[in-house]
Protein backbone atom coordinates (compact mmCIF):
# COMPACT_ATOMS: atom_id res chain seq x y z
CA UNK A 1 0.00 0.00 0.00
CA UNK A 2 1.61 3.11 -1.11
CA UNK A 3 0.67 5.76 1.32
CA UNK A 4 0.54 9.96 0.99
CA UNK A 5 0.56 12.66 3.85
CA UNK A 6 -2.23 15.20 3.81
CA UNK A 7 -2.24 17.94 6.04
CA UNK A 8 -5.51 19.04 8.17
CA UNK A 9 -5.50 22.53 9.23
CA UNK A 10 -7.99 24.87 10.25
CA UNK A 11 -9.62 27.49 8.03
CA UNK A 12 -8.14 30.23 10.06
CA UNK A 13 -4.85 29.38 8.81
CA UNK A 14 -5.37 30.13 4.98
CA UNK A 15 -1.71 30.16 3.92
CA UNK A 16 -1.26 27.96 1.08
CA UNK A 17 2.10 27.07 -1.26
CA UNK A 18 2.04 29.48 -4.26
CA UNK A 19 0.79 26.67 -7.43
CA UNK A 20 3.42 24.27 -8.79
CA UNK A 21 5.70 25.30 -5.49
CA UNK A 22 7.05 22.00 -4.40
CA UNK A 23 8.45 22.83 -0.89
CA UNK A 24 5.78 21.50 2.02
CA UNK A 25 4.02 24.30 4.04
CA UNK A 26 5.43 24.66 7.67
CA UNK A 27 2.82 23.33 9.93
CA UNK A 28 1.63 26.32 12.37
CA UNK A 29 2.91 26.06 16.17
CA UNK A 30 0.46 23.80 17.83
CA UNK A 31 -1.22 22.12 14.95
CA UNK A 32 -0.52 18.60 14.75
CA UNK A 33 -3.74 17.17 12.69
CA UNK A 34 -2.06 15.30 9.50
CA UNK A 35 -4.12 12.66 7.78
CA UNK A 36 -3.36 10.34 5.29
CA UNK A 37 -4.58 8.80 1.73
CA UNK A 38 -4.19 6.50 -0.78
CA UNK A 39 -3.50 8.84 -3.79
CA UNK A 40 -1.85 5.97 -6.14
CA UNK A 41 -5.37 4.11 -6.06
CA UNK A 42 -7.53 8.04 -5.76
CA UNK A 43 -8.25 9.75 -9.35
CA UNK A 44 -9.86 12.38 -7.30
CA UNK A 45 -6.70 13.21 -5.15
CA UNK A 46 -4.36 12.22 -7.98
CA UNK A 47 -5.75 15.19 -9.48
CA UNK A 48 -4.40 17.53 -6.55
CA UNK A 49 -1.34 16.24 -7.09
CA UNK A 50 1.75 18.42 -9.33
CA UNK A 51 3.06 14.93 -10.44
CA UNK A 52 3.52 11.77 -10.37
CA UNK A 53 4.44 11.86 -6.13
CA UNK A 54 2.65 9.77 -3.94
CA UNK A 55 3.23 12.60 -1.30
CA UNK A 56 -0.14 14.75 -1.26
CA UNK A 57 0.19 17.72 1.38
CA UNK A 58 -3.44 19.47 2.02
CA UNK A 59 -6.08 20.69 4.51
CA UNK A 60 -9.27 20.41 4.76
CA UNK A 61 -11.82 22.29 4.12
CA UNK A 62 -14.65 20.57 4.98
CA UNK A 63 -15.28 17.48 6.56
CA UNK A 64 -19.11 15.98 6.20
CA UNK A 65 -20.55 13.44 4.51
CA UNK A 66 -18.53 10.79 2.53
CA UNK A 67 -16.64 12.88 0.09
CA UNK A 68 -14.46 15.79 1.96
CA UNK A 69 -13.50 19.45 0.52
CA UNK A 70 -9.26 19.53 0.34
CA UNK A 71 -7.09 21.88 -0.83
CA UNK A 72 -3.10 20.76 -2.02
CA UNK A 73 -0.50 22.58 -0.40
CA UNK A 74 1.84 22.36 -3.44
CA UNK A 75 -0.38 23.03 -6.06
CA UNK A 76 -3.20 25.05 -4.74
CA UNK A 77 -5.86 22.96 -6.00
CA UNK A 78 -8.93 22.19 -4.59
CA UNK A 79 -11.16 19.02 -4.82
CA UNK A 80 -13.06 16.36 -3.21
CA UNK A 81 -11.75 13.32 -1.85
CA UNK A 82 -13.45 10.20 -0.73
CA UNK A 83 -12.87 9.88 2.95
CA UNK A 84 -12.79 6.53 3.44
CA UNK A 85 -9.05 6.93 2.20
CA UNK A 86 -8.01 9.49 4.97
CA UNK A 87 -6.55 8.74 8.26
CA UNK A 88 -4.82 10.54 10.74
CA UNK A 89 -0.83 9.51 10.58
CA UNK A 90 -0.34 10.32 13.96
CA UNK A 91 -2.36 7.40 15.18
CA UNK A 92 -2.24 4.09 14.07
CA UNK A 93 -4.70 4.32 11.13
CA UNK A 94 -2.31 5.41 9.11
CA UNK A 95 0.09 2.50 9.30
CA UNK A 96 -0.13 0.45 6.71
CA UNK A 97 -0.19 -3.04 9.19
CA UNK A 98 -3.43 -1.62 10.88
CA UNK A 99 -6.35 -3.11 9.19
CA UNK A 100 -8.67 -1.79 11.37
CA UNK A 101 -12.50 -3.64 12.54
CA UNK A 102 -11.97 -6.98 9.89
CA UNK A 103 -12.85 -9.71 11.30
CA UNK A 104 -11.20 -12.96 11.76
CA UNK A 105 -12.59 -15.10 9.11
CA UNK A 106 -12.19 -12.12 6.58
CA UNK A 107 -8.03 -11.34 8.02
CA UNK A 108 -7.41 -15.30 7.11
CA UNK A 109 -8.82 -14.49 3.68
CA UNK A 110 -6.68 -11.86 2.89
CA UNK A 111 -3.28 -13.67 4.19
CA UNK A 112 -4.10 -17.21 3.16
CA UNK A 113 -3.64 -15.44 -0.99
CA UNK A 114 -1.00 -17.73 -2.66
CA UNK A 115 1.24 -14.75 -3.01
CA UNK A 116 1.98 -14.38 0.39
CA UNK A 117 4.88 -15.52 2.11
CA UNK A 118 4.45 -17.21 5.71
CA UNK A 119 5.33 -14.39 8.11
CA UNK A 120 2.82 -11.64 6.41
CA UNK A 121 0.85 -9.96 8.85
CA UNK A 122 -1.79 -7.35 9.52
CA UNK A 123 -2.88 -5.69 13.38
CA UNK A 124 -6.53 -5.39 13.40
CA UNK A 125 -9.09 -4.64 16.10
CA UNK A 126 -10.13 -8.06 18.40
CA UNK A 127 -13.39 -8.67 17.76
CA UNK A 128 -13.87 -10.18 21.76
CA UNK A 129 -12.07 -7.77 23.80
CA UNK A 130 -12.78 -4.17 23.22
CA UNK A 131 -9.51 -1.80 23.04
CA UNK A 132 -7.68 -4.57 22.51
CA UNK A 133 -5.53 -5.51 19.22
CA UNK A 134 -4.87 -8.51 17.35
CA UNK A 135 -1.88 -9.48 15.58
CA UNK A 136 -2.82 -11.78 12.63
CA UNK A 137 0.70 -13.85 10.75
CA UNK A 138 0.77 -16.55 8.27
CA UNK A 139 2.71 -19.50 9.07
CA UNK A 140 3.11 -22.80 7.80
CA UNK A 141 3.91 -26.14 8.59
CA UNK A 142 3.46 -29.74 7.06
CA UNK A 143 0.69 -30.96 9.18
CA UNK A 144 -1.43 -27.98 8.55
CA UNK A 145 0.12 -26.52 5.44
CA UNK A 146 -0.63 -22.81 4.88
CA UNK A 147 -2.46 -21.19 8.16
CA UNK A 148 -3.02 -18.05 10.12
CA UNK A 149 -2.34 -17.57 13.87
CA UNK A 150 -4.01 -14.81 16.10
CA UNK A 151 -2.45 -13.06 18.75
CA UNK A 152 -4.14 -11.53 21.34
CA UNK A 153 -2.18 -8.07 21.82
CA UNK A 154 -3.28 -6.70 25.68
CA UNK A 155 -3.01 -2.65 26.74
CA UNK A 156 -1.07 -2.06 30.17
CA UNK A 157 -2.81 -0.06 32.94
CA UNK A 158 0.16 2.33 31.70
CA UNK A 159 -0.93 2.30 27.84
CA UNK A 160 1.98 0.26 26.75
CA UNK A 161 1.20 -3.16 24.89
CA UNK A 162 2.52 -6.46 25.01
CA UNK A 163 1.64 -9.78 23.61
CA UNK A 164 4.17 -11.98 26.31
CA UNK A 165 4.35 -10.48 29.61
CA UNK A 166 8.33 -10.51 29.81
CA UNK A 167 8.23 -8.41 26.69
CA UNK A 168 6.46 -4.61 26.47
CA UNK A 169 6.46 -1.92 24.06
CA UNK A 170 5.22 1.86 25.04
CA UNK A 171 3.11 1.70 21.23
CA UNK A 172 1.66 -0.79 18.80
CA UNK A 173 4.32 0.78 16.22
CA UNK A 174 7.10 -0.29 18.34
CA UNK A 175 5.66 -3.69 18.89
CA UNK A 176 5.76 -4.59 15.55
CA UNK A 177 9.06 -3.19 14.75
CA UNK A 178 10.39 -5.38 17.52
CA UNK A 179 8.62 -8.61 15.97
CA UNK A 180 9.68 -7.84 12.34
CA UNK A 181 13.25 -8.07 13.91
CA UNK A 182 12.71 -11.01 15.97
CA UNK A 183 10.01 -14.31 16.33
CA UNK A 184 10.29 -14.11 19.96
CA UNK A 185 7.81 -16.52 20.82
CA UNK A 186 5.88 -15.68 17.48
CA UNK A 187 5.36 -18.92 15.09
CA UNK A 188 7.66 -16.86 12.62
CA UNK A 189 9.30 -13.22 12.69
CA UNK A 190 7.40 -11.17 10.59
CA UNK A 191 8.14 -10.08 6.93
CA UNK A 192 5.58 -8.20 4.56
CA UNK A 193 2.63 -6.60 5.80
CA UNK A 194 -0.77 -7.93 4.22
CA UNK A 195 -1.80 -6.48 0.86
CA UNK A 196 -4.76 -5.33 0.87
CA UNK A 197 -7.21 -4.40 -1.84
CA UNK A 198 -8.17 -0.58 -2.13
CA UNK A 199 -11.30 0.69 0.23
CA UNK A 200 -14.65 1.36 -2.07
CA UNK A 201 -15.44 5.01 -2.40
CA UNK A 202 -19.48 5.64 -2.01
CA UNK A 203 -19.96 6.37 -5.58
CA UNK A 204 -17.54 7.69 -8.33
CA UNK A 205 -17.46 11.11 -7.33
CA UNK A 206 -19.34 13.80 -5.07
CA UNK A 207 -22.78 14.59 -6.44
CA UNK A 208 -21.94 11.84 -9.39
CA UNK A 209 -25.34 9.65 -9.66
CA UNK A 210 -27.21 10.06 -12.53
CA UNK A 211 -23.81 10.73 -15.20
CA UNK A 212 -24.30 11.19 -19.10
CA UNK A 213 -23.52 8.27 -21.22
CA UNK A 214 -20.90 10.13 -22.61
CA UNK A 215 -18.50 9.99 -19.33
CA UNK A 216 -18.65 5.79 -19.89
CA UNK A 217 -16.78 3.74 -22.13
CA UNK A 218 -17.39 0.29 -22.18
CA UNK A 219 -14.48 -1.65 -22.69
CA UNK A 220 -14.27 -5.55 -22.42
CA UNK A 221 -17.93 -7.56 -22.52
CA UNK A 222 -18.02 -9.59 -19.63
CA UNK A 223 -21.11 -11.29 -20.54
CA UNK A 224 -24.57 -11.38 -21.64
CA UNK A 225 -27.78 -12.58 -20.40
CA UNK A 226 -31.62 -12.64 -21.44
CA UNK A 227 -31.85 -8.52 -20.36
CA UNK A 228 -28.83 -7.07 -21.28
CA UNK A 229 -24.80 -7.04 -21.31
CA UNK A 230 -21.95 -6.59 -18.70
CA UNK A 231 -18.81 -4.93 -19.76
CA UNK A 232 -15.93 -3.57 -17.57
CA UNK A 233 -15.63 -0.09 -18.61
CA UNK A 234 -14.54 3.09 -17.35
CA UNK A 235 -15.74 6.50 -16.16
CA UNK A 236 -14.53 9.73 -16.79
CA UNK A 237 -10.97 7.77 -18.34
CA UNK A 238 -10.11 7.27 -14.86
CA UNK A 239 -12.43 4.89 -12.92
CA UNK A 240 -12.15 1.36 -13.55
CA UNK A 241 -16.37 0.50 -13.34
CA UNK A 242 -18.76 -2.32 -14.21
CA UNK A 243 -21.44 -1.40 -16.60
CA UNK A 244 -24.47 -3.31 -17.02
CA UNK A 245 -26.59 -2.39 -20.34
CA UNK A 246 -30.01 -3.72 -20.00
CA UNK A 247 -31.93 -3.95 -23.38
CA UNK A 248 -35.06 -1.17 -24.19
CA UNK A 249 -37.98 -2.35 -22.25
CA UNK A 250 -36.74 -4.33 -20.05
CA UNK A 251 -37.90 -2.01 -17.48
CA UNK A 252 -39.55 1.27 -17.06
CA UNK A 253 -36.81 4.00 -16.47
CA UNK A 254 -39.12 5.85 -13.71
CA UNK A 255 -39.37 2.50 -11.47
CA UNK A 256 -35.71 1.97 -12.00
CA UNK A 257 -34.87 5.13 -11.15
CA UNK A 258 -37.01 4.90 -7.84
CA UNK A 259 -35.59 1.33 -6.79
CA UNK A 260 -31.76 2.34 -7.30
CA UNK A 261 -32.64 5.64 -5.06
CA UNK A 262 -33.60 2.72 -2.46
CA UNK A 263 -30.35 0.38 -3.99
CA UNK A 264 -28.04 3.00 -3.58
CA UNK A 265 -28.43 3.57 0.38
CA UNK A 266 -27.54 -0.19 0.75
CA UNK A 267 -23.90 -0.22 1.81
CA UNK A 268 -22.12 -3.14 3.11
CA UNK A 269 -18.65 -4.82 2.25
CA UNK A 270 -20.73 -7.75 0.95
CA UNK A 271 -22.97 -6.09 -1.53
CA UNK A 272 -21.44 -5.17 -4.50
CA UNK A 273 -21.82 -0.96 -4.57
CA UNK A 274 -23.73 0.64 -6.51
CA UNK A 275 -21.58 4.14 -8.27
CA UNK A 276 -24.28 5.53 -10.51
CA UNK A 277 -26.67 5.24 -13.24
CA UNK A 278 -27.52 6.19 -16.69
CA UNK A 279 -31.35 6.43 -16.44
CA UNK A 280 -32.78 6.81 -19.94
CA UNK A 281 -32.90 3.54 -22.21
CA UNK A 282 -31.04 1.76 -22.84
CA UNK A 283 -30.45 1.83 -19.02
CA UNK A 284 -26.67 1.78 -17.75
CA UNK A 285 -25.55 0.68 -14.51
CA UNK A 286 -22.53 1.45 -13.14
CA UNK A 287 -21.06 -0.74 -10.20
CA UNK A 288 -17.75 -1.41 -8.35
CA UNK A 289 -16.02 -3.73 -11.08
CA UNK A 290 -14.95 -7.67 -9.45
CA UNK A 291 -12.49 -8.62 -11.21
CA UNK A 292 -13.01 -13.03 -11.56
CA UNK A 293 -16.72 -12.36 -12.26
CA UNK A 294 -19.58 -13.94 -11.14
CA UNK A 295 -19.39 -16.81 -8.86
CA UNK A 296 -21.30 -19.42 -11.13
CA UNK A 297 -18.54 -18.33 -14.18
CA UNK A 298 -15.87 -18.92 -11.34
CA UNK A 299 -16.96 -22.58 -10.17
CA UNK A 300 -17.08 -23.99 -13.84
CA UNK A 301 -13.49 -22.04 -14.19
CA UNK A 302 -9.82 -24.08 -13.34
CA UNK A 303 -9.62 -22.05 -10.10
CA UNK A 304 -13.00 -22.90 -9.26
CA UNK A 305 -12.58 -26.76 -9.59
CA UNK A 306 -9.74 -26.61 -7.12
CA UNK A 307 -11.60 -24.66 -4.47
CA UNK A 308 -11.61 -27.15 -1.26
CA UNK A 309 -14.73 -27.30 1.53
CA UNK A 310 -13.21 -24.63 3.62
CA UNK A 311 -12.98 -22.11 0.80
CA UNK A 312 -16.59 -22.88 -0.57
CA UNK A 313 -18.00 -22.45 3.38
CA UNK A 314 -16.57 -19.38 3.56
CA UNK A 315 -17.22 -17.75 0.56
CA UNK A 316 -21.27 -18.68 1.38
CA UNK A 317 -20.56 -17.55 4.52
CA UNK A 318 -19.67 -14.32 2.83
CA UNK A 319 -22.84 -14.23 0.74
CA UNK A 320 -24.91 -14.70 3.97
CA UNK A 321 -23.06 -11.90 5.52
CA UNK A 322 -24.50 -10.03 2.76
CA UNK A 323 -27.71 -10.93 2.68
CA UNK A 324 -27.93 -10.68 6.60
CA UNK A 325 -27.11 -7.19 6.11
CA UNK A 326 -30.42 -6.71 3.49
CA UNK A 327 -32.48 -8.73 6.07
CA UNK A 328 -31.53 -5.92 8.52
CA UNK A 329 -32.29 -3.12 5.63
CA UNK A 330 -36.09 -4.66 5.62
CA UNK A 331 -34.99 -4.98 1.63
CA UNK A 332 -35.52 -8.66 -0.14
CA UNK A 333 -33.45 -9.95 -3.02
CA UNK A 334 -35.64 -11.73 -5.17
CA UNK A 335 -33.17 -13.43 -7.38
CA UNK A 336 -30.46 -14.72 -5.19
CA UNK A 337 -27.91 -17.07 -6.59
CA UNK A 338 -24.49 -17.82 -7.65
CA UNK A 339 -25.28 -15.97 -11.19
CA UNK A 340 -25.58 -12.78 -9.07
CA UNK A 341 -22.73 -13.05 -6.95
CA UNK A 342 -19.71 -11.48 -7.71
CA UNK A 343 -16.04 -12.91 -6.65
CA UNK A 344 -13.22 -10.64 -7.11
CA UNK A 345 -9.68 -10.97 -5.40
CA UNK A 346 -8.66 -13.54 -2.76
CA UNK A 347 -12.13 -15.47 -3.39
CA UNK A 348 -14.49 -12.46 -1.63
CA UNK A 349 -17.56 -12.51 -2.76
CA UNK A 350 -20.60 -10.04 -2.94
CA UNK A 351 -23.79 -9.61 -3.45
CA UNK A 352 -24.96 -8.25 -6.33
CA UNK A 353 -28.30 -7.38 -8.15
CA UNK A 354 -30.63 -7.13 -5.65
CA UNK A 355 -33.96 -5.91 -6.29
CA UNK A 356 -33.90 -5.93 -9.92
CA UNK A 357 -35.68 -8.49 -10.84
CA UNK A 358 -38.90 -6.97 -9.26
CA UNK A 359 -38.75 -4.22 -11.86
CA UNK A 360 -38.49 -6.43 -14.89
CA UNK A 361 -41.55 -6.12 -17.52
CA UNK A 362 -40.73 -9.48 -19.84
CA UNK A 363 -43.69 -11.63 -20.35
CA UNK A 364 -41.89 -14.24 -19.93
CA UNK A 365 -40.16 -13.43 -16.65
CA UNK A 366 -43.34 -12.02 -15.29
CA UNK A 367 -45.49 -14.84 -16.09
CA UNK A 368 -43.38 -16.39 -13.03
CA UNK A 369 -43.19 -19.90 -14.92
CA UNK A 370 -41.84 -18.89 -17.94
CA UNK A 371 -38.54 -20.00 -19.60
CA UNK A 372 -36.91 -16.79 -18.53
CA UNK A 373 -37.62 -17.39 -14.80
CA UNK A 374 -35.26 -18.67 -12.25
CA UNK A 375 -38.00 -21.66 -10.79
CA UNK A 376 -35.33 -23.56 -9.46
CA UNK A 377 -34.05 -21.33 -7.05
CA UNK A 378 -37.64 -19.84 -6.54
CA UNK A 379 -39.20 -20.90 -3.62
CA UNK A 380 -42.81 -22.15 -3.99
CA UNK A 381 -44.97 -19.61 -2.28
CA UNK A 382 -43.07 -16.70 -4.17
CA UNK A 383 -43.39 -18.88 -7.78
CA UNK A 384 -46.97 -19.98 -6.89
CA UNK A 385 -48.27 -16.60 -5.44
CA UNK A 386 -45.93 -14.28 -6.22
CA UNK A 387 -44.99 -14.00 -1.95
CA UNK A 388 -41.90 -12.97 -2.15
CA UNK A 389 -39.98 -12.03 1.53
CA UNK A 390 -36.34 -12.26 2.99
CA UNK A 391 -37.89 -15.86 3.50
CA UNK A 392 -38.06 -16.83 0.02
CA UNK A 393 -34.25 -15.18 -0.28
CA UNK A 394 -33.72 -18.24 2.45
CA UNK A 395 -34.75 -20.44 0.02
CA UNK A 396 -33.06 -19.62 -2.85
CA UNK A 397 -29.63 -19.51 -0.43
CA UNK A 398 -30.23 -23.06 0.47
CA UNK A 399 -30.35 -23.68 -3.68
CA UNK A 400 -27.15 -21.55 -4.20
CA UNK A 401 -25.38 -23.82 -1.31
CA UNK A 402 -25.72 -26.55 -3.67
CA UNK A 403 -24.15 -24.61 -6.54
CA UNK A 404 -21.01 -24.16 -4.83
CA UNK A 405 -21.07 -28.17 -3.34
CA UNK A 406 -21.30 -29.05 -6.82
CA UNK A 407 -18.71 -26.41 -8.53
CA UNK A 408 -21.82 -24.94 -10.23
CA UNK A 409 -23.72 -27.84 -11.38
CA UNK A 410 -27.72 -26.90 -12.17
CA UNK A 411 -29.77 -27.60 -9.25
CA UNK A 412 -32.16 -30.08 -9.66
CA UNK A 413 -30.29 -32.08 -12.43
CA UNK A 414 -32.44 -34.23 -14.87
CA UNK A 415 -36.06 -31.57 -14.08
CA UNK A 416 -37.38 -29.05 -16.41
CA UNK A 417 -38.73 -26.15 -14.49
CA UNK A 418 -42.81 -27.72 -14.28
CA UNK A 419 -41.09 -30.66 -12.68
CA UNK A 420 -39.36 -28.93 -10.44
CA UNK A 421 -42.31 -27.29 -8.99
CA UNK A 422 -44.53 -30.23 -8.84
CA UNK A 423 -42.03 -32.41 -7.03
CA UNK A 424 -40.96 -29.14 -4.44
CA UNK A 425 -44.73 -28.60 -3.52
CA UNK A 426 -45.32 -32.71 -3.41
CA UNK A 427 -42.39 -32.42 -0.96
CA UNK A 428 -39.06 -33.34 -2.65
CA UNK A 429 -35.96 -31.75 -1.66
CA UNK A 430 -32.70 -32.25 -3.58
CA UNK A 431 -30.28 -35.13 -1.70
CA UNK A 432 -27.00 -34.00 -0.38
CA UNK A 433 -24.71 -33.51 -3.29
CA UNK A 434 -21.41 -35.66 -3.15
CA UNK A 435 -18.38 -35.22 -0.63
CA UNK A 436 -21.03 -32.43 1.20
CA UNK A 437 -20.77 -33.07 4.77
CA UNK A 438 -24.26 -34.08 6.09
CA UNK A 439 -24.30 -30.88 8.48
CA UNK A 440 -24.49 -28.38 5.57
CA UNK A 441 -27.38 -30.71 3.89
CA UNK A 442 -29.41 -30.17 6.75
CA UNK A 443 -28.58 -26.45 6.64
CA UNK A 444 -29.54 -26.68 2.78
CA UNK A 445 -33.18 -28.36 4.23
CA UNK A 446 -33.71 -26.21 6.91
CA UNK A 447 -33.44 -23.46 4.07
CA UNK A 448 -36.28 -25.40 2.05
CA UNK A 449 -38.72 -26.08 4.85
CA UNK A 450 -42.83 -25.66 3.63
CA UNK A 451 -43.33 -22.62 6.43
CA UNK A 452 -41.23 -19.82 5.29
CA UNK A 453 -41.41 -18.71 9.11
CA UNK A 454 -39.29 -21.89 9.97
CA UNK A 455 -36.73 -20.93 8.18
CA UNK A 456 -33.62 -19.69 9.69
CA UNK A 457 -32.60 -15.96 8.96
CA UNK A 458 -29.48 -14.93 7.75
CA UNK A 459 -28.36 -13.97 10.60
CA UNK A 460 -28.32 -17.74 11.94
CA UNK A 461 -26.74 -18.68 8.55
CA UNK A 462 -24.29 -16.38 8.84
CA UNK A 463 -22.89 -17.27 12.44
CA UNK A 464 -23.22 -21.02 11.54
CA UNK A 465 -21.29 -21.16 8.09
CA UNK A 466 -18.71 -18.64 9.86
CA UNK A 467 -18.06 -20.76 12.81
CA UNK A 468 -18.42 -24.01 10.53
CA UNK A 469 -14.42 -24.52 10.86
CA UNK A 470 -13.01 -22.89 13.66
CA UNK A 471 -15.33 -23.60 16.78
CA UNK A 472 -12.63 -26.47 17.94
CA UNK A 473 -9.71 -24.09 17.78
CA UNK A 474 -8.50 -21.74 20.38
CA UNK A 475 -9.36 -18.14 19.56
CA UNK A 476 -5.45 -17.09 19.65
CA UNK A 477 -2.11 -18.55 19.93
CA UNK A 478 -0.29 -18.05 23.37
CA UNK A 479 3.88 -16.73 22.27
CA UNK A 480 6.05 -19.07 23.77
CA UNK A 481 7.63 -19.47 26.63
CA UNK A 482 5.62 -17.04 28.48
Amino acid sequence: MDWATIWNIPSIYPTVAGKGSSNPVISPKGIKHWLSCLVKECPPCRKLCSSLTLLLYIFLLHREGDWWLARSLTTGESGYIPSNYVAPSDSIQAEEWYFGKITRRDSERLLLNLQNRRGTFLVRESETTKGAYCLSVLDYDNAKGLNVKHYKIRKLDSGGFYITSRTQFTSLQQLVFHYRKHSDGLCHALTDVCPVAKPQTQGLARDAWEIPRESLRLDVKLGQGCFGEVWMGTWNGTTRVAIKTLKPGTMSPEAFLQEAQVMKKLRHEKLVQLYAVVSEEPIYIVTEYMSQGSLLDFLKGDTGKLLRLPQLVDMAAQIAAGMAYVEKMNYVHRDLRAANILVGDNLVCKVADFGLARLIEDNEYTARQGAKFPIKWTAPEAALYGRFTIKSDVWSFGVLLTELATKGRVPYPGMVNREVLDQVERGYRMPCPAECPSSLHELMLSCWRKDPEERPTFEYLQGFLEDYFTSTEPQYQPGENL
